[in-house]
């Protein structure tokens, strides 16, 4: 992000289900299905007017503190989800275990 520019902030959209980021008339976002205690993050979309901006960082982040806060227990079907959890293994934990054994690196 350039210095002097705007403060990323993430939205949760629960009656949408999903995470948001408007950036003008612009908007990513990262969707998710809740089924019991467990989250699965679905896909994450950033336009590209929006990219190189650290916005799906900041969804991702943003998602996987929420569930972890709520216990609950994810899974990233979201290939960017997947990503961000193996380069920020804190996140391990809260994974489902077939998650925890998918995401193990090899």
């Amino acid at each position: 992000m350039d210095a002097g520019s705007d403060p990323i902030v993430v939205e949760k959209n629960e009656r949408k289900s999903r995470y948001e980021v408007r950036v003008g008339r612009e908007m990513a976002v990262l969707t998710y299905a809740r089924a019991g205690d467990e989250i699965v993050f679905l896909h994450t979309l950033v336009p590209e007017p929006l990219e190189g901006r650290g916005i799906a960082s900041q969804l991702a982040h943003t998602a996987l503190e929420e569930a972890r806060a709520a216990n609950l227990r994810v899974v990233a079907q979201c290939p960017y989800v997947a990503a961000y959890v193996r380069r920020h293994p804190e996140y391990v934990a809260i994974l489902t275990p077939d998650e925890q054994e998918r995401l193990r690196p090899r």
